[in-house]
């Protein structure tokens, strides 16, 4: 029963830490462009002609 003074804190702080990298992500413009990279994989702009 002792360990869950010390696993409940770490649950909650772990769980912070990512809610708080989730929303710098998003503020920072991480996903702000989505459909770019799903379309730079189909380009041919590596291919010599």
């Amino acid at each position: 029963m002792n360990v869950i003074i010390y696993l409940l804190p770490l649950a909650l702080g772990l769980g912070l830490i990512g809610l708080f990298a989730f929303l710098w992500a998003l503020k920072s413009g991480q996903y702000g462009d989505v459909d770019g990279a799903a379309l730079r994989v189909l380009s041919d702009d590596d291919l010599e002609k």
